[in-house]
C-alpha cells in the first residue's frame, strides 16, 4: 500500500509534542511491515533540518483567494520513509510552529500546497492519512475539486484526531477564499460547527474513517462531557470511529542501550537502575539519593493535570522522597512548581524548559512517573516511563487507562502502575501513599517494574490495527 501522512510536524525536522513522534514512529513501522509511506510538512526553517540532505524538486504555484504564493518541495529518505517539505519563507520561516494570528492561513497554503505538489509531481497514493485540524481540509478539497481526475479520484482518507481541543475554527467566508469552496458546503454543515466553520469538523465529515489514539478516549468522544464539544458530529461517523492506541520507538527509548542516561540496564540488570537515581540527585543538588523519586516531564498546562501533580508531589516530599519535574508552559504553573521547590530545596529539582538528555535520564532514574492527566487522548510519557521501569501513577483517563494496568493489591503478577479515577487532590495523595508503602516491601515494587519494562509499547501491533483498518476502507 502507498501511504501519505500529512501533518503539521513530524520527527525528525519539527517537534513540539508527541504528535511528532507519532507521525515519525508509525510510518517507520508502516515500512517495516512492507508498505510505502511518505510524509509531508511544512519546512520551519533551514536550522531544523540538521545532517539531512534535501533536494528541490517542484516549485508549485499555491492561490489563496488574491494572494499568489509559491510554495518550494523538497524530499530526502529517512529510514525507508520518503519526505516532502514545503517551504514558504512568509508562512513558515519563523521561530516557532504554531500561535501566530495567521494560523489559518498558513495551514491553508499547506493544504492546498499539498494537493498542488501532488499534482505537479504526478504522486499516486492509495491512501491519505490526515493529523489533527491542520491538514483537515485536504480531503475536502480533493474530493470537491479533484475527484474526477485519474491521479485523485480513488484516493481513500483516513483522520487521526489527536487532540480534540483544538478544531480549527475560521471564518466562513474564509471557505472560498482560502479554499475556492462554495459557500454551500457551509450552509449545507458540512463544514460548519457552532456557527463557525471548523477544519476538523470538515476532516471528520469528508475521510472514510476516522480514528482517535486510543480506545478509551474514542469512547469518551462520543459521550457530552468528554468530546469537546465534538459529540453531536462523531456520533453520526460512529460506525466509521475507532481508537488505536499509539506505541513509541523502541529503539531511541530502550534502556539497555540508551547513551543518554548514566548506567544502562534491562530487566536481567535492574540493579544497575539504581546507578541513574544516585547519578541525576548528585548533579541537581538533592540530598539522599536514595530516596524514592518521583518524576515528571510534561507540558505544563492544565490539560495535564498540574495541579494534582503538586498536591501529589509535595504528599511525597513530606513522606521524604525526591521529586524532579521537567517542562514549561503556562506561567503560573512553572512559578507553582519554583514555590515547591524553595519550601524543599534539598529534596526537589525543576526544569523549566526542554532538555531531551535530561528528560531520559529522569525517566532512567525514578522509581515513579507522575501523570495526572485532566484528559489524555493518549500519552507517550507512561509509555515511556513503564519501558524504563518508572511506574506510571496516572489518573485512569483516556490512554492512560487503556496502557497502565493499575495496582490494587491483588494483582501483582501483571500490573504496571498505579492509579485513580477521580480528578481530586485526595485521590491523588491516596495513590501516592499507597506507591510508597508498597515500595518499602522490595518484592511487591519490583515484579511491578518488572511487569511495566515487559509490557509491549512498541509500534508494530497498532502499525497492524492501522493497516488492517485501512484495508476495509472500499
Amino acid at each position: 500500500m502507498k501511504i501519505l501522512m500529512v501533518a503539521s510536524e513530524g520527527v525528525p525536522f519539527s517537534k513540539t509534542g508527541g504528535l511528532a513522534d507519532v507521525i515519525y514512529s508509525l510510518s517507520k513501522e508502516e515500512v517495516a511491515l512492507g508498505h510505502e509511506v511518505s510524509i509531508v510538512l511544512p519546512l520551519y526553517g533551514r536550522k531544523l533540518v540538521g545532517e539531512y540532505e534535501l533536494k528541490l524538486v517542484a516549485t508549485v504555484s499555491v492561490p489563496l483567494g488574491w494572494r499568489q504564493q509559491v510554495a518550494r518541495i523538497y524530499t530526502t529518505v529517512v529510514e525507508g520513509i520518503t519526505y516532502y517539505l514545503v517551504e514558504n519563507e512568509y508562512y513558515f520561516g519563523r521561530d516557532g510552529i504554531y500561535g501566530y494570528y495567521d494560523d489559518m492561513e498558513r495551514f491553508a497554503f499547506f493544504t492546498i500546497a499539498v494537493r498542488n505538489m501532488m499534482a505537479e509531481l504526478e504522486l499516486k497514493f492509495d491512501l491519505i492519512h490526515v493529523h489533527d485540524w491542520q491538514a483537515g481540509m485536504l480531503p475536502v478539497v480533493i474530493k470537491e475539486q479533484n475527484k474526477r481526475e485519474k491521479l485523485f479520484n480513488k484516493l481513500k482518507f483516513v483522520l487521526t484526531i489527536h487532540n480534540p481541543a483544538f478544531q480549527g475554527m475560521f471564518d466562513p467566508n474564509l471557505i472560498v477564499d482560502f479554499y475556492n469552496l462554495p459557500m454551500a458546503l457551509y450552509e449545507s454543515g458540512q463544514v460548519r460547527f457552532r456557527d463557525r466553520a471548523s477544519t476538523l469538523k470538515a476532516a471528520i465529515m469528508y475521510c472514510d474513517k476516522i480514528t482517535t489514539v486510543s480506545p478509551t478516549h474514542a469512547q469518551e468522544l462520543l459521550t457530552r462531557e468528554g468530546s469537546k464539544g465534538l459529540d453531536d458530529i462523531l456520533v453520526l461517523r460512529a460506525n466509521d470511529f475507532s481508537g488505536i492506541v499509539n506505541g513509541i520507538d523502541n529503539i531511541e527509548f530502550d534502556p539497555a542501550h540508551d547513551l543518554h542516561i548514566s548506567k544502562t540496564y534491562s530487566v536481567k540488570t535492574l540493579k544497575n537502575k539504581q546507578a541513574n537515581k544516585i547519578a541525576i540527585a548528585k548533579d541537581l543538588g538533592l540530598k539522599n539519593p536514595a530516596a524514592p523519586l518521583f518524576g515528571i516531564v510534561t507540558r505544563l498546562t492544565w490539560q495535564k493535570g498540574i495541579d494534582l501533580f503538586i498536591a501529589g508531589a509535595k504528599e511525597a516530599l513530606e513522606h521524604g522522597a525526591n521529586v524532579i519535574a521537567l517542562g514549561s508552559g503556562e506561567y503560573g504553573l512553572e512559578q507553582a512548581l519554583e514555590r515547591l521547590r524553595s519550601e524543599f530545596p534539598e529534596q526537589m529539582a525543576v526544569y523549566i524548559g526542554y532538555n531531551n538528555k535530561l528528560a531520559h535520564n529522569i525517566y532512567a532514574a525514578s522509581d515513579f512517573f507522575m501523570m495526572p492527566s485532566l484528559f489524555e487522548p493518549c500519552g507517550i510519557g507512561q509509555l515511556i516511563a513503564m519501558r524504563y521501569g518508572s511506574l506510571p501513577i496516572v489518573r485512569r483517563t483516556g490512554g492512560l487507562k487503556d496502557t497502565v494496568n493499575i495496582y490494587n493489591g491483588h494483582n501483582l503478577a501483571e500490573a504496571t502502575g498505579y492509579g485513580f479515577d477521580e480528578y481530586d487532590e485526595y485521590w491523588m495523595k491516596l495513590t501516592v501513599n499507597f506507591a510508597l508503602e508498597n515500595y518499602k516491601h522490595e518484592e511487591i515494587h519490583n515484579q511491578l517494574v518488572v511487569n511495566a519494562m515487559k509490557y509491549d509499547v512498541s509500534w508494530k501491533k497498532s502499525a497492524k490495527l492501522y493497516l488492517s483498518l485501512f484495508k476495509t476502507i472500499k
